[in-house]
């Protein structure tokens, strides 16, 4: 059985963590498989929008943990497989971020440690009204230390730490009101109403979804006027291109921009 799947339609490409025996999690074949896919997508100028889904009954239930309790028996008590795993998992998450496509987290059932630190780094996420999100290693006495980096850039301090520390879930109403998904829809309609979020943002001038992505992250690392400094840049790179210069001429003439397909 793929481990990952793909599939295309109308410049979208959805990718399936394909392992719901185990729960999708995120094993090195698993994240070796990921990061493979998004250099690929990476280089696809047909593809808009990158949806993330899990197959079965979870989206994603965080670090194999047969992988972990294995690495830990080798004779520096792990040190260096986990260390390689870890820093693997890292770099996926960084990939997500600096793809040039927007990714949406397609959330169903569990998504768990580093599954919900994979919600938490996509650039948007519904869930399906039964999901549930947590950062639960403590309750197994491994605190989720790489699943807090991208948790506390999505939700406020408080409830992050309580979070960590007790092991608290959140449904998927609460994961709504802290920020950490987008919108929460009717499990069976997750599939529909994820779709429709990426046909919305397919619609738009790709090349300048693509330099906001990367604009987006770039600045919220910077200052206020370094910030500003950089955007004024940005647009400016944006306002250069000739399918934006058609996009404000068909507003203003009250027409329909004729975009690249």
């Amino acid at each position: 059985m793929t481990i990952l799947t793909r599939a295309d339609s109308a410049h979208v490409a959805t990718l399936t963590l394909n392992a719901p025996d185990r729960l999708n999690a995120l094993s090195t074949q698993m994240l070796s498989a990921l990061h493979g896919a998004l250099d690929t997508i990476a280089e696809d100028t047909t593809v808009r929008v990158v949806i993330l889904r899990g197959a079965g009954r979870a989206f994603c239930a965080g670090h194999d943990l047969n992988e972990l309790r294995d690495l830990r028996a080798q004779p520096d008590r792990g040190a260096a497989g986990l260390k390689t795993l870890f820093d693997r998992c890292a770099a996926v998450m960084a990939r997500i971020q600096s793809l040039p496509q927007p990714v949406i987290a397609q959330v169903q059932g569990l998504a768990t440690a580093a599954g919900c630190q994979l919600v938490a780094t996509c650039d948007l996420a519904v869930a399906g009204d039964e999901a549930r999100f947590g950062v639960n290693g403590v309750n197994i006495g491994l605190f989720c230390s790489t699943p807090m980096v991208a948790l506390t850039r999505n939700i406020g301090t408080k409830m992050a730490f309580e979070m960590l520390t007790t092991g608290r879930f959140l449904t998927a109403e609460e994961a709504q009101f802290q920020g950490l998904v987008n919108r929460v829809v009717h499990t069976d309609h997750l599939d529909r109403d994820t779709r429709a979020l990426a046909d919305q943002i397919a619609a738009k001038l790709s090349a300048a979804v693509r330099i906001g992505k990367r604009a987006f992250y770039a600045q919220s690392q910077m200052t206020t006027t370094e910030a500003y400094a950089y955007t004024g840049e940005v647009m400016v790179e944006n306002m250069a291109l000739d399918a934006t210069a058609e996009g404000i001429d068909a507003f203003l003439t009250k027409r329909k921009p004729d975009w690249p397909a």
